[in-house]
């Protein structure tokens, strides 16, 4: 570390052989080691013993990864106690929502609350209710996409319909303005990037999609998680979340007539 250059006496960079005096400051900037905890600003919805539910910020991954090994969901939670799972970089991660998606998010802070989160889950007995601006008009009133999802053939950051394992989403057209459509979707099964490749394949491409859309300067992804539903792992008794759709989300959508 001292040759690197990340202690420094008296603000200067020193040779491991100086030998330190009374009275100079010493200071070291330590490497850090697997996760630790961060002050991170997330708004908590709802806590107990056993769980955590949030409103996750858009723009905040939700645990570490390639490119994100701080800065995350899971570092700002750490201290709230999440726990349970057997990836140490995920600890009480059931559920994910891309960076650029906000919305609501449940975790857990024990091993049986993981199991019986996951288990509701692959179930398909968890609500998860979204709102989504996307390009286009005339979709039927309501309508399913039932359409495997896999890894891109050749893009391994993407995900592809057609391919891979069973996806299902619903969704219920909202209004109609200016050559968009404001959607409530609802989510049957939980694919990676899941309501964005679905309404990409139908040819209605979430607003603002830079993966699978058409980007906008200086305008987010429009998904929002709105709603969480689920059977409390522990008390059995069913709970149920709602989340404001933030105000940049509706600033756009004002512009769009919607």
């Amino acid at each position: 570390m001292i040759e690197d250059g990340s202690v420094r006496v008296g603000g200067e960079e020193a040779s491991p052989s100086y030998k330190a005096r009374a009275g100079e400051s010493v200071e070291a900037h330590l490497p850090q080691r697997g996760l630790f905890p961060e002050d991170i600003p997330v708004p908590v919805v709802y806590e107990d013993e056993s769980l955590i539910v949030v409103d996750k910020p858009a723009g905040l991954v939700v645990h570490p990864g390639a490119g994100n090994d701080s800065g995350t969901l899971v570092n700002a939670l750490l201290n709230r106690g999440i726990a349970g799972g057997e990836d140490e970089d995920r600890p009480g991660v059931v559920q994910r929502l891309d960076r650029d998606t906000s919305g609501l998010m449940v975790l857990a802070k024990d091993e049986a609350a993981y199991s019986g989160l996951v288990a509701q889950l692959s179930a398909r007995r968890v609500k998860r209710q979204y709102r989504a601006v996307v390009v286009g008009v005339g979709l039927p009133a309501t309508g399913t996409i039932d359409s495997p999802i896999g890894r891109h053939p050749t893009n391994p950051t993407l995900m592809t319909a057609g391919v891979g394992r069973q996806a299902v989403t619903h969704f219920e057209v909202l209004s109609e303005a200016a050559g968009h459509s404001m959607l409530a979707v609802t989510l049957e099964t939980g694919r990676t990037h899941q309501i964005r490749v679905h309404l990409s394949a139908i040819g209605f491409p979430v607003y603002a999609d830079p993966l699978y859309g058409i980007p906008v300067p200086e305008a987010r992804l429009w998904l929002h998680a709105e709603r969480l539903g689920f059977e409390h792992p522990v008390t059995h008794e069913p709970v149920e979340f709602e989340s404001g759709v933030p105000e940049d989300l509706r600033a756009t959508a004002a512009s769009l007539g919607l």
